[in-house]
């Protein structure tokens, strides 16, 4: 059956190389090379190398495992722990070296951070046993340490009672 002459005719797009996708991704934020190259292995099409590829956007400055981990660690540090942070960061294929060169700057402002997340979901102390395991476990989820949770919390208690 023939489609009627005012029936749209679809273009079959052109099959993207994997340069190009690779810049599409990059141009939309910093992904590290394991991270691109788990996007990119379903696209490769014969006669493309991916190692290729990726060695030569990392020769060009424009594929920074640094990079990547500076930035996830910008965007997560106001809202998440130390411990969930380094995960993330393994979980995107970066380096323990780069992992263990953004701790130090990250527990430095960990207390900081797990206050302002519990202060803006909690706003008060936990009037009972329950309630203090429940934003235990909330700061916890998050990837703040026990320690950091309960100086949160004194700390917390402590202001309360200076001003009554």
């Amino acid at each position: 059956m023939a489609l009627p002459p005012w029936a749209p005719v679809k273009a079959k797009k052109p099959e993207l190389t994997l340069r190009v996708r690779a810049m599409r991704y990059l141009a939309r934020r910093e992904h590290s090379r394991a991270e691109l190259q788990a996007k990119l292995s379903p696209h490769v099409q014969e006669g493309e190398d991916l190692d290729e590829v990726l060695d030569d956007l990392e020769k060009r400055n424009w594929l920074s495992d640094a990079r990547a981990a500076a930035q996830l660690v910008e965007i997560k540090r106001g809202r998440f722990g130390t411990q969930r942070i380094a995960h993330e960061l393994r979980m995107k294929g970066i380096d323990e070296n780069l992992i263990d060169e953004a701790l130090p700057q990250l527990k430095a402002t960990e207390l900081d951070a797990a206050r302002e997340v519990w202060q803006r979901k909690f706003a008060s102390l936990p009037r009972d046993a329950k309630a203090k395991a429940r934003q235990i476990r909330f700061l916890q989820s998050r990837g703040f340490s026990v320690e950091v949770i309960l100086k949160v919390l004194k700390s917390a208690a402590a202001g309360i009672d200076d001003e009554g």
